[in-house]
């Protein structure tokens, strides 16, 4: 399973989780099962996060990240234009997602953003506590592009002095 490209495993994921928020849905109503599937998605990105960091044996910087980028683009699933790359920020554009082509291909496009867009950020909170995501428009919702902006922002005390 390690090797299964990302898009592979989120379209087996989503077929399970559709019909789990069907369920919920069924029985709380909409927004129940999206609070429910958001929060149970954002906690698995958080430990995929920490699971990446952890096997590097040292807090992942940038190169880290963009080391691993590939396995979400595996198969053409993103098509990327790299804005720029430094050791306190990354920056690209999602010009196509494959992701979003398939959430609507099997009617969970309302719910895209919960089962993919919004792991982004939370990928962060377990990989890199001090990488901080912004993003103001994605492909899912509509727009042209999905907005990628990462900086390294260290939280306070964190680089104290020995």
């Amino acid at each position: 399973m390690k090797d299964m490209p990302i898009l592979e495993r989120r379209r087996i994921e989503a077929q399970i989780l559709k019909h789990v928020h069907e369920v919920i849905e069924a029985r709380s109503g909409a927004e129940e099962a999206d609070a429910v599937i958001g929060t149970a998605v954002s906690r698995s990105a958080i430990d995929q996060g920490r699971g990446f960091a952890e096997a590097l044996g040292h807090k992942p910087d940038f190169k880290d990240f963009a080391d691993i980028l590939p396995l979400w683009t595996k198969d053409d699933a993103l098509k990327i234009e790299t804005i720029e790359t430094s050791a306190e920020k990354l920056e690209f554009n999602v010009l196509r997602c494959r992701y979003a082509e398939m959430y609507r291909e099997m009617g969970l496009g309302r719910i895209g953003h919960l089962l993919s867009c919004n792991r982004d950020g939370d990928f962060c909170i377990g990989y890199n506590s001090d990488m901080k995501m912004t993003r103001t428009q994605t492909i899912m919702g509509g727009a042209s592009h999905c907005d990628f902006r990462y900086r390294m922002e260290p939280e306070a005390g964190s680089h104290a002095t020995k």
